[in-house]
């Protein structure tokens, strides 16, 4: 039987972590693939996952998330950061990897991305910048998932402040705005928050039958 409402049970947002405690290579693998594999609109993964490892970089950013210890303490640090004035050429690039990979001619798959660049591209900067930041939030899910699955705790932060973590880490340069935060991973013992009851709206609540 699938495992997987356990696991939902099991994680929880962790509060403080065990410093002492790294991720092995192996598991960052996975969860690095579980990331890539993400669905995402057309395909497209208008973004950049960053692993940031560097402790005096970590410490530098903890300000900017307004404190938060998980920040240094979890064995890594995750931004997520979408790309900003995502259009055609971001486009092209994706189907080129996608005539490659499946071994299509070139010009096999130019009317797939001239109907994406005439949905996109026209949009106001602002929305299309809405529109990869979203996406984000698709490969954040996969993390989560594969993480509980293999006993890693995972914590998303909104908490923090974009603007402060996009000219630490040199992002703006790379047209690149930091969306999303996750530490991942091993809950220190001291940690009360797991073994709070989980909290969710019941299925009346939450659930519509139409």
């Amino acid at each position: 039987m699938s495992t997987f409402l356990e696991n939902q049970n099991w994680r929880y947002a962790t509060k403080k972590f065990d410093a002492t405690k790294k991720v092995s290579t192996e598991d960052l693998k996975f969860l690095k693939e579980a990331i890539r594999l993400a669905a995402s609109s057309y395909g497209l993964q208008p973004y950049k996952v960053i692993f940031i490892e560097t402790a005096d970089l970590r410490e530098k950013l903890k300000p900017a998330a307004w404190g938060q210890s998980q920040i240094v303490d979890a064995s890594h640090l995750i931004v997520f950061a979408n790309m900003t004035n995502f259009g055609d050429t971001e486009i092209d690039d994706v189907i080129q990897n996608l005539t490659t990979t499946r071994g299509l001619p070139e010009d096999a798959l130019k009317g797939y991305g001239d109907f994406m660049k005439s949905k996109i591209s026209p949009l106001p900067v602002e929305k299309r910048d809405t529109w990869t930041a979203k996406q984000t939030y698709l490969a954040l899910g996969n993390l989560l998932n594969a993480a509980a699955e293999i006993k890693i705790d995972v914590t998303p932060i909104e908490g923090f402040e974009p603007a402060q973590f996009n000219e630490i880490l040199g992002l703006e340069a790379m047209n690149l705005n930091a969306v999303l935060v996750a530490t991942i991973g091993y809950r220190h013992d001291e940690d009360q928050t797991q073994h709070y009851a989980k909290v969710r709206k019941s299925n009346e609540e939450l659930f519509l039958t139409l």
